[in-house]
């Protein structure tokens, strides 16, 4: 039995729904230089959704190499999703 908390974070889920593919597109919409595939996510619900998004990411040139990153993102309860904050994964 999972128990939500309330304003806290859901696990990760690695099926992206159409509803998380969808506000990760929408928040990424103009941005350019690198390429985000996102692997699995979570959500935390507040006054709209935060999305957290585990992604690969690739800056597009040729040949280059991929590193993972999360990819946070808001999606308001009226209004467009946009990008919060992206933090690349060190080892």
């Amino acid at each position: 039995m999972t128990i939500e908390i309330l304003g806290g974070w859901s696990s990760f889920d690695y099926e992206i729904t159409g509803v998380a593919r969808a506000v990760l597109k929408e928040a990424l919409d103009g941005f350019v230089g690198v390429n985000y595939v996102p692997s699995a996510f979570a959500t935390q619900i507040v006054a709209g959704t935060n999305y957290c998004f585990l992604c690969t990411g690739e800056v597009v040139v040729p040949n280059a190499p991929r590193f993972p990153a999360l990819v946070h993102v808001f999606k308001p309860l009226n209004g467009k999703a946009h990008i919060s904050e992206i933090i690349r994964i060190k080892p």
